[in-house]
């Protein structure tokens, strides 16, 4: 089977788009070549696009598939009428049986990330992503009363990455620290986390697996020995078992789902249910 091009158009960011479309391709084992066209926002843009989505079409020899979010219907109707592809109207197919149902016309308003970046919620994003990275990897104690999250697991266990998709994604302010060998030596949480427990998620990972991680970081170091991962692991989990905090194994999991899992675990107060 020939690769076929998938493109993503958008008048704005284009992240809509791609997100819904790679959501609706990964049900499908089929190769694709992926291609952004983001700010597609005036006529001869749109002709531009026709023009590249076409030749991507005789290049492949098959039909490309647009999935796009336009909202001037001008620019859609020049793609709609010149693609040679399967052509997907996001916006064509949810909002306009919404308008119907609600009896409400939609804003049709072009580059709704314009007027976000001016918003509350935008700042608020922004604040959460600059708190997650001060808190990284235990690197300060201070305003963790004004945490929303704190993830605690030993080293390589997805505590960062996890932190700073719950702020981006979320606008949640996440705090992450490592629990290392003086905290198992001591049998207690890090000092400064015993107030906030009830904020606090843990992140576990089978020893194997850490082990695999940290020999690509530290090869042949005693920190990446099988032995020494399996000791942290289990002491780590002991920990958070008599601490009653929340865990889970993050060796077969995404970044997503174990967002997801510490959201319905925790529900912070600064997301609505």
């Amino acid at each position: 089977m020939s690769q076929r091009s998938v493109f993503f158009v958008s008048d704005g960011t284009g992240i809509t788009a791609e997100t819904f479309g790679n959501a609706i391709l990964a049900q499908f084992e089929t190769k694709t070549r992926h291609v952004r066209l983001p700010f597609v926002d005036t006529v001869d843009k749109a002709y531009q696009a026709v023009r590249q989505i076409n030749h991507a079409g005789e290049i492949d020899g098959t039909r490309p598939i647009v999935f796009t979010t336009l909202v001037d219907m001008q620019v859609l109707s020049v793609l709609r009428e010149g693609c040679k592809c399967m052509f997907l109207d996001m916006f064509g197919t949810f909002v306009e049986p919404l308008e119907a149902e609600l009896d409400i016309k939609s804003n049709h308003r072009v580059g709704r990330f314009s007027d976000v970046s001016k918003s509350q919620a935008y700042h608020d994003r922004i604040e959460a992503i600059n708190f997650s990275l001060a808190h990284d990897d235990g690197q300060s104690n201070r305003d963790l009363q004004q945490a929303d999250v704190i993830l605690v697991g030993v080293s390589r266990s997805g505590k960062t990455p996890t932190s700073l998709y719950l702020a981006m994604q979320y606008g949640l302010k996440a705090a992450n620290y490592p629990l290392i060998p003086e905290d198992f030596e001591r049998q207690q949480l890090p000092p400064a986390l015993l107030p906030h427990r009830a904020k606090m998620f843990g992140l576990s990972i089978l020893p194997e697996r850490l082990s695999e991680i940290r020999n690509e970081r530290r090869p042949g170091s005693r920190y990446a020995e099988l032995a020494n991962c399996r000791m942290e692991v289990s002491e780590a989990e002991a920990m958070m078992r008599r601490s009653g905090i929340r865990w889970l194994s993050t060796t077969t999991k995404s970044i997503e789902e174990i967002a997801t899992t510490i959201l319905q675990e925790l529900h912070p107060q600064r997301l609505a249910y």
